[in-house]
């Protein structure tokens, strides 16, 4: 895995159709950092992540790894150094899970494209690391949403991207699952990896997370320490409710609505 790049976001710009999603947004993301987005739903964090992956082209701005622009670099290239895992996995083709795996090989493949032992000792490895080697054979078509997660999850630890994008990858998890994700996000920026995630969940989010960026009306309406940015003010700026932060006697943090 080559080293994780800084991510830089200057003046990103994003026009949807009539809708002005992404409005002069900035945001900077150095190596190793795991970076909360959080966020109402609209606010632009998805298409944040896409302008990231380099899969959505901005209206305005520019978008940069370790200091080159993604536009005009390759899909390889990019590919090479950021892993986006969506929100949600269609797959229209009866692919076995650990075929599905494998593709996150592509990027690395020669001209013809053939895999390795190596590769599929990777897709061995990474099923094992989520705890889903007994699905290596089913269909895709035939898993559960938070199976169809792990697997989405899988195909991007094999891709060996430094760059994770993690849109809501609690979202169809059971709750044991959810804390063996945040467990593998705290490893993984151990391992010298930046994870840059989205999710609702706000309490335990902000517990794996160095860093919150705040987003309202597709601008960063804050970002730094969850002390700093989960503030009432900043709440009620970007959510429309009264709310404030709360530790608990665990030492968990939970925002709570006030009274």
């Amino acid at each position: 895995m080559s080293a994780a790049p800084t991510l830089e976001l200057t003046g990103i710009e994003v026009r949807l159709g009539d809708s002005l999603v992404l409005a002069g947004l900035d945001l900077r993301v150095e190596p190793g950092e795991v970076v909360l987005l959080a966020g109402r739903n609209g606010a632009g964090k998805t298409t944040l992540l896409r302008v990231a992956a380099g899969l959505l082209a901005p209206s305005g701005g520019t978008a940069k790894l370790s200091g080159q622009a993604t536009l005009g670099q390759s899909r390889r290239a990019i590919a090479r150094q950021v892993a986006l895992v969506p929100q949600d996995t269609q797959v229209p083709f009866p692919y076995s899970v650990a075929e599905l795996v494998l593709m996150g090989r592509a990027p690395h493949l020669g001209l013809l494209g053939f895999e390795a032992a190596s590769d599929r000792e990777r897709v061995t490895a990474a099923l094992e690391r989520l705890g889903i080697s007994a699905l290596a054979e089913r269909s895709i078509l035939d898993l559960s949403g938070g199976e169809r997660q792990l697997v989405a999850l899988a195909r991007a630890l094999v891709q060996d991207a430094p760059l994770l994008l993690l849109d809501e990858p609690t979202a169809h998890l059971d709750l044991a699952r959810r804390l063996e994700l945040q467990t593998l996000v705290r490893e993984l920026a151990a391992e010298g990896r930046t994870v840059v995630l989205v999710s609702h969940d706000l309490g335990p989010a902000v517990a794996i997370a160095d860093r919150i960026a705040l987003l309202a009306a597709g601008r960063i309406l804050a970002t730094g320490s969850a002390a700093e940015v989960l503030t009432p003010g900043h709440l009620r700026a970007a959510f429309g409710v009264e709310a404030h932060l709360l530790e608990t006697e665990a030492g968990a943090l939970v925002v709570a609505g006030s009274s």
